[in-house]
């Protein structure tokens, strides 16, 4: 019988006072530029800085709900799972964060 095993990793990228809300901030990880979205309930999301459309940086487009829009074609991708929303198709890497509501600490987890 073969074992998998999965070794996930939680990668300190910022303080929440860091990220203003309904803001963005962009760190690298791993040669990956990933922005940070804050919205405006306290969340965190975080998706790779590039959109599958044109590579438009994510970082720097506007916040509406739960979606990010793409500041060259208007493309909006979904925060949560980094999926773009029809009419148009295509999907960015999502990453999962978590918070430190004690510390206000920013973590990926990857």
């Amino acid at each position: 019988m073969e074992i998998h095993t999965t070794t996930t990793s939680r990668i300190r990228v910022a303080n929440l006072s860091d990220i203003d809300l309904r803001g963005a901030r962009t760190v690298r990880i791993r040669n990956i530029e990933v922005a940070l979205f804050r919205l405006s309930d306290g969340s965190v999301h975080a998706l790779e800085n590039r959109c599958p459309h044109k590579g438009g940086r994510l970082s720097e487009g506007m916040i509406c709900g739960s979606a990010i829009h793409c500041p060259l074609h208007d493309w909006k991708i979904d925060l949560s799972s980094g999926q773009v929303q029809e009419p148009d198709t295509g999907c960015v890497t999502a990453f999962p964060t978590e918070i430190d509501r004690e510390s206000g600490a920013v973590y990926i987890v990857i």
